[in-house]
């Protein structure tokens, strides 16, 4: 696994929706060798266990990389509270990103609340022939549709209780698309349910699939095991580790 491991400058941070903080490192080691669907371990202040947040977008040519993350406890408001011109401590990028196709292929890209950030490098190289559902539990949680879109992705934004966009699951504008288009590969961040729902759908559609599993995770590189996950290959199940064998997985390969 090579990553880099080091304190590098915040050069932009905003609030782009309820708890949810947009972030720009200038760390020119780590954009160079990054790929869509890693992700990087920081260091919150005052506590011995870094975060685990996943890399939003990535521009090799500035040297930075965008991170996109929602307040979830103590650890992720200490992070929230560094700003622009301050150092951030990271280790990265870290794990396995996803398999990015020949050129005019069709994806889907499906985001499930923290899961759509990870997306979001997806539809910019994918462009145009990229479709983005996205869901969120409610209107002031959405967050990156414009960004999507001036990728030039469609979008499809679903909220649970209807306040804004498709009133339910992702799950359900994903059907009705299948049912006109035929692209060549689904990916998928997000709650366990909304992925286990998403390759049953995949499988009945006989279309590729690779999700990202968000998981609690200790050392970030596969030594201290905490963020196992039960899979299967050639038939036999097995215990991979999140951070260092995912967080990206074929979907036929693991147990939900």
């Amino acid at each position: 696994m090579n990553y880099i491991c080091g304190a590098f400058k915040v050069t932009d941070k905003k609030q782009i929706a309820k708890d949810i903080y947009d972030m720009r490192i200038h760390t020119p080691e780590v954009a160079n060798i990054a790929s869509a669907g890693q992700f990087i371990h920081i260091k919150a202040d005052g506590f011995f266990l870094r975060r685990p947040i996943s890399i939003c977008e990535i521009y090799k040519s500035d040297g930075e990389i965008r991170i996109v993350f929602e307040i979830r406890g103590k650890g992720t408001r200490e992070i929230a509270k560094i700003e622009i011109g301050e150092d951030i401590d990271i280790m990265a990028p870290l794990g396995n990103g996803f398999d990015i196709l020949a050129s005019g292929s069709k994806a889907i890209l499906i985001g499930g609340g923290v899961g759509t950030p990870p997306m979001l490098e997806l539809s910019r190289i994918y462009g145009e022939n990229s479709h983005a559902i996205i869901g969120f539990r409610t209107a002031d949680k959405v967050m990156l549709s414009y960004d999507f879109a001036k990728n030039g992705s469609t979008v499809q934004v679903c909220t649970e209780d209807g306040t804004t966009g498709h009133h339910g699951f992702v799950t359900e504008p994903l059907k009705e698309y299948l049912k006109q288009e035929n692209p060549n590969i689904i990916y998928a961040c997000g709650p366990r349910p909304m992925l286990a729902a998403v390759i049953d759908i995949a499988k009945e559609y006989g279309i590729r699939c690779q999700v990202s599993l968000e998981e609690r995770m200790g050392c970030g590189v596969g030594a201290c095991l905490g963020c196992a996950c039960r899979t299967v290959k050639d038939g036999e199940e097995h215990l991979t580790h999140v951070c260092k064998d995912g967080p990206v997985y074929e979907s036929d390969e693991v147990i939900l």
